[in-house]
């Protein structure tokens, strides 16, 4: 009964799995650093720091490794650059002057090519491993 219910799911599984990682990592590292630091001498800076970047990064790669090791480089690119676009879009949304969308693009686009060079390397380096074995 429990496998004819994910049966349907199985094969957006290396899609959702990213997708779904990467929205809750970003809830977890930036979605509750909402205030810009002031500096002695009034610039802002933030709302993040570099700490919580890095560790959304870090903590994207086994998503991004669980996808691309199983040959699916597409899912774990495309899923993982979707669950960050919408993740920047409702974080950012409310900004007044309209240029979160600029940010919001920038997200997806460094998302995309950053995913896509990780989830090729890991892809081709699985298969070197397997092919020297067999």
């Amino acid at each position: 009964m429990r496998q004819g219910l994910l049966k349907p799911l199985r094969p957006l599984m290396p899609f959702l799995v990213p997708a779904v990682a990467a929205l809750a990592a970003w809830a977890a590292w930036l979605g509750w650093d909402q205030h810009r630091d002031v500096q002695p001498d009034d610039t802002t800076t933030g709302p993040y720091e570099a700490w919580q970047v890095i560790g959304l990064v870090l903590t994207l790669l086994a998503p991004v490794y669980w996808a691309a090791s199983r040959r699916h480089v597409a899912g774990a690119v495309l899923g993982t650059t979707t669950g960050l676009t919408v993740a920047a879009y409702y974080d950012w949304s409310d900004d007044a002057s309209g240029l979160f969308m600029v940010g919001v693009a920038m997200v997806m686009l460094g998302t995309l090519g950053a995913t896509a060079a990780v989830s090729a390397a890991i892809a081709f380096a699985r298969r070197d491993g397997r092919g020297t074995s067999e």
